[in-house]
């Protein structure tokens, strides 16, 4: 990382947007070498990140070939806005966050069921989703990432904006603010 001040160090944070940020991004390495981003829901649960798709495709496909991945998930927290007399105050703030590990595709049944739950925990935190259909689990797979490394970012502004921002998560206000 470049700027080090911009380097995420709390852990807890890191984990806050891991289990809120609704979409990540899957990087995978393609047939023809090019790099691959595949947005899609997931979930997080002691270093370890589960997803669920298709049991064929070109997820799975580059998986099988090559199982080291990134994954990507970010946070916009506000865009603060350029003024007449200073256009160059104009900026984002947000929080991201790249993984690199392993892509495992999930065989054990039970193991299965407990990355399908953590999704419905996540996505449906109310509960009452029922039990999951047999025909319906022959044709899912759960892929498990194992994280290796795990780097956090975050540009939360100076001063009065970087106050505002951080009593903005704090709260847990909509985001992205629009900063005057």
């Amino acid at each position: 990382m470049r700027k080090l001040k911009k380097r995420m160090t709390d852990m807890a944070a890191m984990t806050a947007l891991l289990n809120s940020a609704p979409v990540g991004r899957l990087g995978t390495v393609g047939r023809d070498g090019w790099p691959n981003i595949k947005p899609l829901n997931f979930a997080y649960h002691d270093w370890r990140i589960y997803f669920h798709c298709a049991s064929e495709g070109e997820k799975l496909e580059e998986i099988r070939r090559d199982s080291r991945v990134c994954f990507e998930v970010d946070l916009p927290i506000a865009f603060v806005k350029g003024t007449g007399e200073n256009p160059c105050r104009a900026s984002y703030l947000y929080r991201s966050i790249i993984i690199r590990g392993k892509a495992l595709i999930i065989d054990d049944p039970a193991e299965k069921q407990r990355g399908l739950d953590l999704l419905m925990a996540k996505y449906q935190p109310e509960g009452g989703y029922g039990a999951y259909q047999e025909e319906k689990l022959s044709i899912t797979t759960v892929v498990r990432i194992e994280v290796d490394d795990i780097s956090g970012k975050e540009d939360l502004g100076k001063d009065q904006v970087r106050e505002r921002a951080e009593e903005a998560l704090r709260r847990g206000d909509p985001l992205p603010l629009v900063v005057e």
